[in-house]
């Protein structure tokens, strides 16, 4: 990288820090561009560069934050000596809602503004250009487990993800209608439920 893109990247890099630390922090409607560009310390001209508005960047963030996330589930997954798919699934949104019910504004950063255009933009993004999307990671899941053939798995994904979001932002966040300790076992037994909703083994493929 030459020195006028590494100069590029490092303002980039800091409108990311600085509208990252000011969302969580005081809300995206309570912060300007101004206010962003300021922390980062670059022109306000640099940021119209990358990002159309607040919202075009919050987005960016949200699919970034988001990624990071699973990408992170699916690296402590391959420690873990999980068998099936199902277990795997589970243990991975286990893993995202604990780091989330630990860290509260970022779960109110990303549940209240996910939306699923940007989970699909997060999902079917790398971490670098040879580095596996969370969705070749997905997959990756599936063809280890030859027995299974999964039925629509962009609606099964999508299923989970908006009920899992809904269900951490109310009980975690406003403890309603229950805690979320009540609600575990019941969300958890949702999920599987959409899961084996869209799995076929093979004889029934068969069939």
């Amino acid at each position: 990288m030459g020195k006028v893109e590494e100069n590029k990247q490092l303002k980039l890099d800091a409108l990311f820090a600085s509208a990252y630390d000011l969302f969580l922090s005081q809300g995206i409607v309570k912060t300007s561009i101004h206010d962003i560009v300021q922390k980062a310390g670059v022109a306000k001209g640099t940021f119209y560069l990358y990002f159309k508005d607040k919202y075009d960047i919050r987005d960016k963030l949200i699919a970034e934050t988001a990624g990071k996330l699973f990408l992170s589930a699916h690296e402590e997954l391959q420690k873990a000596d999980i068998p099936g798919f199902e277990d795997k699934m589970i243990f991975i949104v286990d893993y995202v809602i604990s780091k989330l019910e630990n860290n509260k504004p970022i779960l109110r950063f990303i549940s209240k503004n996910l939306s699923w255009g940007m989970f699909r933009q997060a999902v079917a993004k790398s971490e670098d250009d040879t580095g596996m999307s969370i969705m070749d990671h997905f997959q990756e899941l599936i063809r280890n487990d030859p027995s299974l053939h999964i039925h629509a798995p962009e609606t099964m994904l999508f299923l989970i993800a908006e009920l899992t979001s809904a269900a951490c932002y109310s009980t975690i966040l406003e403890n309603e209608p229950v805690s979320f300790k009540e609600l575990k076992p019941d969300l958890y037994n949702a999920i599987r439920a959409i899961i084996r909703t869209h799995t076929l083994s093979v004889p029934e493929q068969a069939a």
